[in-house]
């Protein structure tokens, strides 16, 4: 996977380059916004990991640039200040995911595969199920109108459980679709995923629990 790392603090940068590198991955680094604007003119990136404050060209700017011109990779945006409203402005600016600094490199890592895995970029395709409603693609999620502060994996989960349109979703099947059966079945992981999840969505409780057979919405 080919990332772009727009970001301006070099030390920084070069730690997720070095990080990503070990991964597996083949990482580039863009100090400002208008370099950026070059090398993705000159060449295709899977994604664009973009700092929001960046010195030249603000990654506002480029991230809507990018969007019109029909730029295929996906962005995951950075953002300094994590406020709700700082969210939402950035993905009303295109972007596919946002991450506050500071972050936890793993967490970093988990948002880009979850990207990767969703491809290019193309038609939005939108969830709704008892006044929950999901974009895969800008990865917002909301419940009666009120905006979800989901991590990536609670957002697959959701996504998961909404696809399954009221059918129950194992705890196999998740742990296939979420961890890239990465996590053991007796693992707790799902568990406390899933209840965090039902926190978030609120009152009154949307995910149904059949011991043995999974979880539903």
């Amino acid at each position: 996977m080919r990332v772009l790392i727009v970001e301006d603090e070099a030390d920084l940068a070069e730690m997720i380059a070095d990080g990503l590198r070990a991964d597996g991955m083949t990482p580039d680094i863009a100090p400002d916004g208008a370099r950026a604007l070059e090398m993705t003119a000159a060449a295709d990136y899977d994604i664009l990991i973009l700092d929001r404050d960046l010195p030249m060209i603000h990654g506002d700017a480029v991230c809507r640039s990018l969007n019109i011109a029909g730029y295929p990779a996906r962005i995951l945006m950075l953002t300094a200040a994590g406020t709700l409203e700082d969210i939402v402005e950035g993905l009303g600016h295109g972007a596919d995911d946002y991450l506050a600094k500071p972050f936890s490199y793993l967490e970093l890592v988990a948002r880009l595969r979850a990207l990767g895995r969703r491809g290019i970029a193309g038609t939005p395709i939108v969830f709704e199920r008892r006044g929950v409603r999901l974009d895969t693609v800008r990865r917002l999620a909301e419940r009666d109108g009120r905006l979800l502060r989901l991590t990536a994996k609670e957002l697959a989960v959701l996504e998961a459980l909404l696809a399954a349109d009221g059918g129950m979703v194992s705890t196999a099947e998740l742990i296939d679709i979420v961890w890239d059966g990465e996590v053991d079945a007796s693992s707790s992981v799902p568990k406390v995923t899933i209840h965090q999840l039902r926190r978030k969505l609120g009152n009154p409780p949307l995910i149904e629990t059949t011991q043995g057979l999974g979880y539903r919405i």
